[in-house]
């Protein structure tokens, strides 16, 4: 891309270290079970990008984004602007907290899970009774640990508490759920129910800002309302199509995983453009 700065890689986005600014740029990248998968979902980069922008737009809350415009970013060297315009963000750089801040509205995946062993969630008792995709009597806060490659690792407050101190482990639960739940209504409003959701958070001057992707169909469970019943695992908006195939598929998950048919590729891109066009009412215009 002629983009001539330190850059880390993650999963989905690459991190370009622009002194007191940073340059996200999301790709087109998709991961599944732990691996980066050889084929790239069009325009998956762009829709994660365009929906952050409009939860930092919508939600009353501190956030680092500076600008998604290519052009005002004032980029040095070769740099080819139409293929970072759409899924690019220019941002304050902070202090990352090493906490994945989760929010879990209904009880869902492993959460599920758990609840039918232990009748808790990362350890926080529920009431009995409760089925699976269950809305909870009240969202809960179960953070993680952040981890660069696999699973990030649940712990209690209390050990987060140890890791960055009790009046941060509080504030950064206070914010994380009212977010959650500020966009959930949102959602809601027009016909997806946001089951869970993970944000990050970073300290800039003193300042707690909301950083990195915010509510999108890779950092949350998004659902369609109109075919939500407690009882079963609702059907998505994320990688549904593509853990699906992957688990009828022969790969053994310890091995590279083989690429996607196109018919997955674009059934998950359609679904993704889709949550983001319900969503934000706006027009997915790449």
């Amino acid at each position: 891309m002629g983009l001539n700065y330190p850059v880390r890689q993650g999963k989905v986005r690459d991190v370009y270290d622009l002194g007191d600014q940073v340059l996200l740029v999301a790709s087109d990248r998709i991961s599944a079970f732990d691996y980066i998968l050889p084929s790239l979902i069009p325009d998956k980069g762009r829709v994660l990008t365009q929906m952050s922008l409009f939860w930092f737009e919508t939600l009353d809350i501190a956030n680092h984004l500076i600008s998604t415009d290519v052009q005002q970013m004032n980029l040095a060297g070769d740099v080819d602007l139409g293929e970072l315009d759409g899924r690019s963000t220019l941002a304050r750089k902070t202090e990352v907290i090493p906490i994945e801040c989760v929010v879990r509205g209904y009880l869902a995946g492993s959460g599920w899970k758990e609840y039918q062993r232990s009748q808790t969630v990362c350890d926080i008792p529920l009431p009995a009774g409760l089925e699976q995709a269950a809305k909870l009597p009240e969202p809960i806060f179960t953070p993680a640990t952040k981890a660069e490659t696999g699973h990030d690792e649940n712990i209690s407050f209390e050990r987060m508490v140890e890791i960055v101190g009790a009046e941060m482990a509080n504030l950064l639960r206070e914010k994380s759920i009212a977010v959650y739940q500020a966009g959930a209504q949102r959602a809601l409003e027009h016909g997806i129910i946001i089951a869970d959701t993970k944000f990050e958070w970073g300290v800039v001057n003193g300042e707690v800002l909301l950083i990195d992707e915010v509510l999108t169909p890779d950092s949350s469970r998004f659902w369609p309302q109109d075919e939500y019943a407690v009882g079963m695992s609702p059907p998505s908006f994320d990688k549904q199509f593509v853990r699906d195939w992957l688990e009828a598929s022969t790969w053994d998950k310890n091995s590279e995983p083989p690429a996607l048919p196109q018919e997955v590729i674009e059934k998950t891109r359609a679904k993704y453009i889709e949550a983001y066009e319900r969503i934000t009412q706006r027009k997915f215009t790449w």
